[in-house]
C-alpha cells in the first residue's frame, strides 16, 4: 500500500486536482438531503473534496477526519479548525452526531474485511436517524475502461475488491442502514497514459504488483511498447452508494439495486 504521508505533497496533482474534486463533491452532495446541516468526511485526505463539500452549501458544517498526519495537515490548511486526526475504525465522535457521513475512495484500501465492516459500522454509529451515509464502491473496477492499458494489465495477480457494492451493502445493512440511492461521477483527469501507468507501477500504485515484484518488470515493458505513450486513455467513472439510517419505527423503501446509467464497473483493477 502507498505511504500516504509521503504521497501528500503530490497527491492532488497526480489524481486530477480540482476538476476531479469538484466532480466527486457534486456526486456526494447529490445523494445528501438538502436539509442536512452537518457532514463528516471520513478519510478526507488532503481536504480537496472536503473543502468543496463545505463551500457548496450554505449552512452545511463539514468536518474532516484522516489518520495520515501529512494528509490531515493539508486538509487543515484548507479547512482550519474542522479537521481531526483519527482512525476511521475508531471515530472520536459521539453517537448520532452528524446528518450525513461520506467516505470517498476509502474502502478499496482496506485489506481486512473486519476493518471494512468496522469502518462502515462507525460511520453508521455517528449518523443521526434520518441521515445518509455516502461512499464510493467498486473503485478499482472503475479504472478499467477497456483500453489497451487494461488489456496489458488484465493478467496481473488478482485482488478481491474490499469495496464491492454487494459487500458494502451487506456491511451497511448489518449496521442498521438501508439502501437509499446511487450515482456516479467522472474521474476527471484520471485517464491513464502508458507512461503514467508505468510510473504508477514503479511507485506501488498496483497493490498486487508492489515494487520489486518479479512480474513488475515484464508488465512495465509491455506498457512501454504501447503506442501514444503520453496520451491519456478515457477517464474512469466512479460509483457511489447511499445508505440511510431509519427514523425510529420507520423503514424507508429499499432503493433499486441496479447500477445507475453510465456506471457499469468492469473487472477489478487496483
Amino acid at each position: 500500500m502507498l505511504d500516504y504521508d509521503k504521497e501528500a505533497e503530490r497527491y492532488d496533482t497526480l489524481r486530477g486536482g480540482e476538476p476531479r474534486a469538484a466532480a466527486a463533491a457534486d456526486g456526494v452532495l447529490g445523494l445528501v438531503p438538502g436539509g442536512a446541516r452537518s457532514l463528516l468526511d471520513v478519510a478526507c485526505g488532503t481536504g480537496i473534496v472536503t473543502r468543496r463539500l463545505a463551500d457548496a452549501r450554505a449552512g452545511l458544517r463539514v468536518t474532516g477526519v484522516d489518520r495520515a498526519p501529512a494528509m490531515a495537515g493539508h486538509a487543515a490548511a484548507r479547512l482550519p479548525g474542522a479537521v481531526v486526526l483519527a482512525d476511521a475504525r475508531r471515530l472520536p465522535f459521539g453517537a448520532e452526531r452528524f446528518d450525513a457521513v461520506s467516505s470517498v475512495w476509502l474502502l478499496h484500501l482496506v485489506e481486512d474485511p473486519a476493518d471494512a465492516r468496522r469502518i462502515v459500522a462507525e460511520c453508521a454509529r455517528v449518523l443521526r436517524p434520518g441521515g445518509v451515509y455516502v461512499t464510493t464502491v467498486d473503485k478499482g473496477a472503475s479504472h478499467n475502461v477497456g483500453s489497451d492499458i487494461d488489456v496489458v494489465l488484465a493478467s496481473r495477480p488478482p485482488r478481491p475488491a474490499s469495496d464491492a457494492a454487494a459487500l458494502v451493502e451487506s456491511y451497511a445493512v448489518a449496521s442498521g442502514l438501508v439502501p437509499a440511492g446511487q450515482a456516479c461521477f467522472p474521474g476527471r483527469g484520471q485517464g491513464r497514459s502508458p507512461r503514467r501507468a508505468i510510473a504508477d507501477l514503479r511507485r506501488g500504485w498496483f497493490v498486487t504488483l508492489p515494487p520489486g515484484h518479479p512480474l513488475a518488470d515484464g508488465f512495465a515493458a509491455r506498457l512501454a511498447a504501447l503506442p501514444d505513450q503520453d496520451r491519456p486513455r478515457p477517464d474512469p467513472v466512479f460509483a457511489l452508494r447511499a445508505f440511510r439510517k431509519p427514523l425510529p419505527g420507520q423503514l424507508p423503501a429499499r432503493a433499486s439495486a441496479h447500477s445507475p446509467a453510465g456506471c457499469h464497473p468492469g473487472p477489478q483493477d487496483v
